[in-house]
């Protein structure tokens, strides 16, 4: 294994992890932990971003290259990524059952128009 893909695993593996446990934090009623859920959401969200920035160092290359096509497609993972959230806290939390799906499904699909966008058609 080369040395970037084990930094990217170690320091992947540490941002999602505190970033999935702020999420229970935040939303888990039962825990009483939004905020420091809020921080410990925030410190994964700070290590993966630094993780993307180590990576393309280690790879020789700038550490954020901002085209108009990597502001759309992550604009669109963003939109994506929120409306499957959205859909998924509509059903398991707001107990609004069709809704939720619908919305999670919109967001399944803009998250699968990113396969095209990224790899392009031929």
């Amino acid at each position: 294994m080369k040395k970037k893909n084990f930094v990217a695993l170690i320091m992947g593996t540490i941002g999602g992890i505190l970033f999935a446990l702020g999420m229970c934090m935040g939303l888990l009623p039962e825990w009483s932990a939004f905020t420091q859920g809020v921080v410990i959401g925030c410190v994964g969200i700070v290590v993966l971003i630094a993780m993307l920035i180590v990576r393309r160092k280690m790879e020789g290359k700038p550490a954020i290259n901002l085209t108009g096509k990597a502001i759309g497609t992550v604009l669109l993972g963003i939109i994506g990524t929120l409306g499957l959230g959205i859909g998924m806290c509509m059903v398991m939390i707001w107990e609004m059952l069709i809704p939720g799906i619908l919305i999670g499904l919109v967001g399944i699909i803009v998250l699968l128009a990113l396969i095209p966008v990224i790899k392009g058609l031929k």
